[in-house]
């Protein structure tokens, strides 16, 4: 017979028990169930008795729970899911450590609904450079899967405990369509342009938590716009579509940064939309700051696109006619 360890977590002044355990214990039982551990609840003491792998297993995501409630107030059975889908990764989390200073993260990404994993060496890129630094821009054609990557990502750091919000912006900017046309007030006309964040965070996050996400602002998305005046704490920020920014757009953008708070940049440089005497924001922002190394900056290309084989052909097809070698 396997031997038992037994091991008791404390739970600090700061953190309720009433919220880490749950309704009725839901919480606890559930460490219980998914590890096999006997799990023993008394006041501010969890004693955990099991193999040696399975104790330390729930010590950890007793204690890293009790780190999501200290930060968020709440918790729900996709965070227990989520942080032992972690530990079964070898994806350490460590909801004491600064961002700034965090371990690399593996290539795992974890969400309520799914582990997803880079499909490209772009995109494990992506997944090292936002381990790396605080602020990354992520450049690249259609399909290379910037923005599906970049949500994950801000899910994962949600989940795990390390940021407050999620936030996701796009500048309006008209691809060969005038908005004036569209019906509806001005949220109606602008959710066509923000309906990519809204797909992929649907494709992570099951359908009753993204609600209650929505409803408490811990996610939001939000035309460019909107993001002047604000500044941005304990967050995850994300700027799509980056390319139709202007130059004061994107600074505007950069200096919004406030305490604790990741930020990408994501887009394609061969789709701009704005008016060919302005520079993209994008393109400037990356001159700018070129000097500047806490920055991290990832250049996708063809070979990232992780869409339909064809897709590959119409980018190259479209980059000889550019240059003018098909003209």
């Amino acid at each position: 017979m396997e031997n038992l360890k037994e091991k008791i977590y404390t739970i600090e002044e700061q953190v309720s028990p009433v919220l880490l355990y749950g309704p009725n214990e839901a919480y606890i039982k559930l460490i219980a169930r998914l590890t096999g551990c006997r799990i023993t609840p008394r006041g501010s003491q969890i004693k955990i008795i099991g193999p040696a792998p399975d104790v330390e297993q729930a010590y950890l995501v007793c204690e890293e729970l009790a780190g999501m409630v200290r930060r968020k107030k709440r918790l729900n059975e996709n965070d227990i899911h989520t942080l032992l889908q972690v530990h079964r990764h070898n994806s350490r989390i460590d909801v004491h450590t600064s961002l700034h200073h965090e371990p690399v993260m593996e290539e795992v990404i974890t969400t309520a609904k799914k582990a997803i994993r880079p499909k490209t060496e772009g995109q494990k890129k992506i997944i090292s450079a936002v381990s790396a630094h605080d602020l990354v821009f992520v450049i690249g054609p259609a399909g290379t899967g910037k923005t599906y990557v970049a949500v994950a990502l801000a899910v994962h750091f949600y989940n795990s405990g390390r940021i407050k919000k999620i936030i996701l912006t796009r500048p309006a900017v008209e691809a060969g369509e005038s908005l004036g046309y569209l019906p509806g007030d001005f949220k109606d006309k602008i959710d066509p342009y923000l309906k990519p964040l809204y797909d992929a965070l649907d494709d992570m996050i099951p359908k009753s938590q993204l609600k209650s996400m929505f409803e408490d602002e811990s996610i939001e998305i939000v035309p460019l716009a909107y993001m002047r005046g604000r500044t941005l704490n304990n967050a995850f920020v994300i700027l799509d579509e980056a390319q139709n920014t202007t130059f004061t757009q994107m600074k505007m953008f950069l200096t919004r940064l406030g305490a604790h708070t990741k930020a990408m940049i994501t887009g394609d440089v061969t789709q701009i939309d704005l008016d060919r005497k302005t520079e993209s924001g994008l393109i400037s922002g990356i001159k700018v700051l070129k000097a500047i190394d806490q920055i991290g900056v990832v250049r996708l290309d063809r070979e990232d696109v992780v869409r339909h084989p064809l897709v590959k052909r119409i980018i190259d097809a479209y980059d000889s006619y550019d240059t003018g070698e098909d003209k």
